[in-house]
């Protein structure tokens, strides 16, 4: 009888717990997916943030607390040296090669030879990020610089974004006042005050379509159009800068990179001391700061993604040369680390642990796949990126080489070639005449030492490797000039 009873009890138990369970379930099943939130920077450079570079000469405390919150990578790249391809890497998960999309849309300069044959847009087919969190019922944003297509059919609002904020076909601000308003940009409708800084307003656009859609799933793309010349700072962090600066001692410029055409000296910018730059730098972070303050406000950091990136190196050998990628070699326009090492931070609440860093290799084609995954999106398309979860986890990702192609001479001073990682190991291949230079990054991190010579097996795998991704995404290469032919895989 007692067993009985027991058995009784026992069920009642099991009854009772029944209700508890399904409310339980329930709840799991009824819970909103992961929000994402994206800050893209142009321009930036690895050294650019104090979480990378603790002598950094640029305040960015919004994005270093990020950092401490979230998982920091130290050998995170983009897709190319310059703007437009890696974008396109960030929106479709693919190398940039597969499109032809290997230069910033519209430039294309001849020097020794003409530049590779390119497309300077992103093909209507391809499936955006934003269309794939879109079909997973995601509200979606866009705010700042595209630079991914030269009509409306190619901007962000035909391109999976509800709302585009200031995207269109320029790659910078250029129009208008530049960083100030009134800023004459075609996607931003409503006018801003006079004066008013443009990474303020892209900040202040990106909140409030934060909290009109707080209940969720949501994708917040904010593509800064900063750090991007024209450099233009606020007076007030101009002022603190150049203080700043004049308590900094040394030489600004020193040892000559080799660049195009031979015959141009560029010299390499040493310190981080530019007052307008720096200027520029700190209102971004503070851009970062207001977002990530509305995402608290909100009650949305426990369940949002944030991912904080740039699409190339900081900008070292051209155009008022304002920032130093040192001890990385070269910057914006190289396909050395110093155009394609980049700050890479993901807080992914629940799976990154507060301050944590990883070495594992990620590049920008795999912002797609990781975000499509944690969405729920399936991926029926080919993509060249990877799903991170593994990294974000504290595991290994499986292992792969990366690479790059950039046929093209830049406007910083860029040679034209190509590269691919594997572990430690770099390769570069110069597209003038064929010759390559090998690195171990691990102990070479600056590029200074070539080891091609005492490495042939090495080099002959990476190169063959090399190749055989040329003919995978049909690579194009320099063309003639004057009856001059470049060299050929």
């Amino acid at each position: 009888m007692n067993g009985l009873k027991q058995c009784q009890r026992g069920a009642m138990g099991l009854v009772a717990a029944l209700p508890l369970l399904a409310s339980s379930m329930a709840q799991v099943e009824e819970q909103t997916p992961p929000n994402v939130v994206v800050f893209l920077v142009d321009d930036l450079g690895y050294m650019d943030i104090g979480a990378n570079n603790p002598d950094c000469f640029y305040d960015t405390p919004n994005i270093d607390r990020l950092a401490k919150s979230g998982m920091r990578f130290t050998d995170g790249y983009a897709a190319n040296p310059v703007c437009s391809p890696t974008r396109y890497s960030l929106m479709t998960g693919k190398y940039p090669t597969r499109a032809e999309a290997t230069n910033f849309f519209g430039g294309n300069r001849p020097a020794t030879y003409k530049g590779a044959e390119m497309q300077h847009l992103m093909p209507l087919e391809e499936i955006t990020l934003a269309q794939a969190l879109k079909a997973k019922g995601y509200a979606t944003f866009f705010a700042g610089k595209w630079h991914l297509g030269p009509t409306e059919e190619y901007w962000p609002q035909n391109r999976g974004f509800d709302i585009n904020i200031g995207g269109h076909k320029a790659g910078g601000p250029y129009s208008g006042k530049g960083y100030f308003a009134p800023f004459e940009n075609p996607q931003i409708k409503e006018e801003s005050p006079e004066g008013e800084h443009l990474p303020a307003r892209l900040a202040r656009e990106t909140a409030k379509f934060i909290q009109a859609n707080k209940e969720g799933p949501f994708l917040a793309y904010l593509a800064f159009y900063s750090v991007h010349t024209p450099l233009m700072g606020r007076p007030d962090l101009v002022e603190k800068y150049e203080k700043k600066a004049g308590q900094v001692p040394g030489n600004e410029f020193g040892a000559e990179e080799q660049v195009w055409p031979v015959e141009k000296k560029r010299e390499v910018r040493l310190l981080q001391k530019h007052a307008v730059y720096a200027a520029m730098v700190e209102a971004m972070d503070e851009a970062v700061g207001v977002v990530l303050k509305q995402l608290e406000e909100s009650g949305l950091a426990g369940n949002t993604i944030v991912v904080f990136t740039s699409d190339n190196g900081g900008l070292s050998t051209s155009e008022g040369s304002p920032t130093s990628n040192l001890p990385l070699r070269g910057g914006k326009g190289w396909v050395y680390e110093g155009g394609i090492r980049e700050p890479w931070i993901i807080r992914y609440p629940g799976i990154t642990q507060p301050g944590a860093v990883s070495d594992e290799l990620i590049c920008s084609i795999d912002l797609f796949p990781t975000l499509a995954s944690a969405a729920g999106a399936e991926v029926q398309h080919e993509i060249d990126g990877v799903d991170l979860l593994p990294a974000l986890k504290g595991e290994l990702l499986e292992k792969r080489p990366l690479y790059w192609h950039y046929p093209h001479y830049s406007n910083q001073g860029g040679i034209p070639g190509g590269a691919i990682r594997v572990g430690d190991y770099k390769l570069f291949e110069n597209y003038e005449d064929g010759r390559v230079t090998l690195h171990n990054l691990k102990d070479d991190i600056g590029e200074q030492n070539d080891i091609a010579a005492q490495h042939p097996e090495k080099v002959k795998q990476m190169r063959a490797k090399l190749h055989a991704w040329y003919k995978t995404v049909d690579a194009k290469f320099l063309r003639e000039k004057n009856g001059k032919q470049p060299w050929r895989p």
